[in-house]
């Protein structure tokens, strides 16, 4: 297999760093598994936020997301260090993370996680 999951999150340098812009992602395909029974988890991981020197590299991000597939985590968990993650690698102006999980014994969770640097 050419690739393999990894967590490391590549960034590359922003073009337009004097400007607010959003960058809108989305990863419809995110699983990973539930840490009581073991069985999957699916949801829509979407990632809003405004650059400051950094972007995402978007092939990292891929394999970011894939290393989670056979791990354990909570809803709530995973969310957040997905957007810890981004933080620590990117350093966005402001930076959105919303984990919108299907349906799982009749629950269906919304999870939003938010980061917003401090004015210098």
């Amino acid at each position: 297999m050419p690739t393999q999951p990894s967590r490391k999150i590549e960034r590359v340098p922003n073009p337009h760093p004097e400007r607010d812009y959003e960058v809108d992602l989305a990863v419809p395909e995110f699983t990973c598994l539930c840490p009581l029974t073991g069985q999957p988890d699916f949801a829509t991981i979407r990632i809003r936020y405004v650059p400051d020197q950094w972007l995402v590299e978007l092939k990292s991000l891929k394999l970011y997301m894939w290393s989670y597939r056979d791990e354990g985590a909570f809803h709530e968990d995973v969310t957040n260090r997905i957007l810890e993650d981004l933080v620590e690698a990117r350093a966005p102006r402001r930076i959105e993370v919303v984990g919108d999980w299907n349906v799982r014994g009749g629950i269906k969770t919304v999870v939003t996680a938010r980061y917003e640097q401090k004015p210098a």
